[in-house]
This record gives structure tokens, sequence and C-alpha cells, in this order.
């Protein structure tokens, strides 16, 4: 993979929120255009960007976003445990439309985020790689899982390669325990988003997205294809999370590798 590799137009769905705050700026090095979306209006373009308002779950102004684009990087959706009628419309029919539209225009790399909630009720310390059986946590990892099984589909039938990201917990530092196993600090992340923007032929593989901690309950042998290799630890971090007291022995979010995401709900069920 070249030094600093580029295409002409990446377009970086979900530019808003937190993860996309981060790579925004880091991915203008990576394109001539970097097309910026959210559903509000993502920040004023800046020299090189194009900015764009965009409702996932609205397949004309999905196909009209990704019309003329190279390459997709979807973080848009929504991003924590809610509801299913508020996750349904971004997360289920969004992401469907995002692969539409890559298909209609022609488009044939994306790089989704997936994340650890789509494996959340497996307990903490099994050691899984990125065959084993789904196991979401919640409703926000149901979606993440209809993505990761969409993004195989349309790699299967239309050849559109896709780099699942099962991404751990990424925030400047990780805030408790759980996230010193699944902490994915940013500089990683932008390393693994972009090898897995530009590294050849990588037809549909699902890695996981976590740095080089001292612990891990992830087998991430399968980013080895996209030379990832995580710099950065939570081991400095030790001693500040340690510090904080355990959670209860009987707390499911100190069992299931989901953490808190277990426990979320249930939700009302509309109209009753």
């Amino acid at each position: 993979m070249p030094a600093s590799p580029r295409c002409h137009r990446l377009l970086l769905t979900g530019a808003a929120g937190n993860l996309g705050k981060v790579l925004r700026p880091r991915l203008r090095a990576h394109a001539d255009i970097l097309r910026v979306s959210d559903l509000v209006d993502p920040a004023p373009a800046e020299q090189g960007e194009e900015a764009v308002a965009c409702n996932l779950a609205d397949a004309a102004a999905v196909s009209e976003l990704i019309r003329g684009v190279d390459a997709i990087v979807h973080l848009g959706g929504v991003s924590v445990e809610r509801p299913f009628e508020e996750i349904l419309p971004a997360n289920v029919q969004g992401i469907y439309n995002v692969y539409e539209a890559a298909r209609l225009h022609g488009v044939n790399r994306v790089v989704f985020a997936s994340s650890n909630h789509v494996i959340g009720f497996y307990e903490q310390g099994h050691t899984l790689d990125a065959n084993v059986p789904l196991r979401p946590d919640g409703y926000y990892g149901l979606s993440k899982a209809y993505g990761e099984h969409l993004s195989r589909f349309y790699f299967d039938r239309y050849g559109i390669q896709t780099v699942c990201l099962r991404i751990g917990s990424s925030f400047p530092e990780p805030k408790d325990r759980r996230m010193m196993v699944t902490w994915l600090s940013y500089d990683d992340l932008t390393d693994l988003v972009v090898r897995s923007l530009f590294t050849p032929d990588v037809g549909h593989l699902i890695v996981y997205g976590a740095s080089a901690n001292r612990d891990t309950w992830w087998d991430n042998s399968g980013a080895a294809m996209l030379g990832f290799a995580p710099k950065d630890s939570s081991e400095r971090f030790r001693a500040q999370v340690e510090a904080q007291p355990p959670l209860p022995a009987d707390d499911p979010a100190g069992r299931y590798q989901g953490g808190a995401f277990v426990k979320a709900g249930p939700f009302p069920f509309p109209n009753t």
C-alpha cells in the first residue's frame, strides 16, 4: 500500500458523530475531494471538501449523495442502544440504501463501521474470531449484524468489496475495566480505516477494531490481510482505571463483552 494512498472522491457518512469528527480531518489527505455527510448539516466544508446533509432513510437522497464517489466510509446511523423504531430508519433502511446506491453508481469499496456489539452476549474472557456465530446484545447490535450480512450479500452478488470493522471502544482513553480490553485509539482507528479503504482485493472481510492492549477477547488474525498492526495500548491508563471500584459480581455489564449494552431496555412497545 502506498505511504499516502488516495482516491479522487471519498464519502464519509456520519461526519457529525464522535468518530466522524475524528476521521474527517484525518481522511482529507487521502482524497482529492472528501464528501462529508450527516442527518444534520455537518460543519461547513473546508478546502477540498463537500458537505451534504442527508437522511439515510431517504433512498433518493442517498443515491445523489453517493453519485460520483469512488469509495465510502460508512459511519452514519444511531450509535447507541435505542428503541427499535429509532434504530430502523438509519441503521437498517439506511445501510440498504447505501449499498443499493453503491451498486447503481458503481462504487466498489465500502468500509462499514460495524461494532463489537454484534457479539456482545459472549462472556468476557472468551476469545472470539471473526467467524463465531453472532450474539448481538441489543437492537443496535442487531442492526450492525444486519449490516454485516447485507454487505456480504452485496459482495457475493455484485462484487462490492467491504471491510466490516467491529469497532471496540474508540475514545481518547478507556473509561473502565472493560474498555481496557476493547479500547481503540484514534490513531489506530485511522490506520485501520485507511488500510481498509486502500488494501487491494479484500473481498468481504470482517476485522476487530482494538489497539494492542495487554488483554484481548478477540482473535484479529484476519486483519493481517490489511497489514494492520496497532501501535497504541490501553496499558498507560491502567492505574487510573483500576482505581475505580469494580462492578458488583452479579452485574451483567461485568460478565458479558457488550458491557452496559446488555442491560439497556426493555423499551416501551409503541401504542401500548
